[in-house]
């Protein structure tokens, strides 16, 4: 069975991606730092007669990094890495002259440093497979000017430059930057809280991510909405 690790899994757009994968017979290597709810997730993929692995821990620790690494040596290999844990430098958001620097170092540490840190500590298992590949949940904030949403979209727009050489440095894999579009979820919530309109659950967009991995196209940045309407 393929074997998937994926961050930020335990809510949101990793839960319903997990959930998608484990429905297809992938066995996966959680991460989220809330133990309570990422046991809950992993007891209910389960269910779809998978392993699951769940891994509580801080993505920009090295330390736990290696080890969901070597939890999905455990059960395998790894063929697919998900980027998909965020931070968002302040909540809710703020312009940018009153941005703390450490909230901006956090995003960064998170989006875009642990990002690349659990690549590399994949990469010798992922040249190993033969459908290697990675997805950087992207933004759009990462390439349109947002009011206080400046600190977050720079650290998506590090994530993409860092998605897209290492689609050119790794040949042999499918590195993709996702932008997922709007989408009902508590990162959201917390980054503008006044903001209650209607937004798709993340669920709407699971079947873009899993076109990239039916299809293959080469490597590069890609909108979730516009992949689903293409179907």
């Amino acid at each position: 069975m393929p074997v998937a690790i994926i961050t930020g899994a335990s809510k949101g757009l990793g839960r319903a991606l997990a959930e998608a994968l484990a429905a297809r017979g992938w066995d996966l290597v959680l991460d989220a730092r809330g133990a309570g709810h990422l046991k809950e997730a992993a007891e209910a993929l389960a269910g779809h007669g998978v392993r699951v692995a769940p891994l509580s821990g801080d993505v920009t620790d090295a330390g736990h990094r290696a080890e969901l690494v070597a939890a999905a040596r455990a059960l395998g290999g790894v063929d697919l890495v998900v980027s998909n844990a965020s931070a968002l430098g302040a909540e809710p958001l703020v312009r940018l002259g009153e941005l703390p620097l450490a909230g901006l170092r956090r995003a960064l540490e998170v989006n875009v440093v642990a990002a690349l840190g659990l690549v590399q500590e994949a990469l010798p298992l992922l040249r190993e497979s033969p459908v290697g590949a990675v997805v950087a949940v992207s933004s759009d904030a990462g390439s349109e000017a947002y009011e206080t949403w400046g600190g977050y979209g720079a650290s998506k727009a590090a994530l993409d430059q860092l998605a897209a050489v290492l689609g050119v440095e790794e040949p042999g894999l499918r590195v993709w930057a996702v932008d997922p579009g709007d989408m009902a979820t508590e990162l959201y919530t917390a980054a503008v809280p006044d903001d209650d309109g209607p937004r798709p659950a993340p669920e709407a967009v699971v079947p873009a991510f899993l076109r990239l991995l039916d299809e293959r196209p080469a490597s590069g940045r890609y909108g979730a909405p516009a992949l689903v309407e293409g179907q």
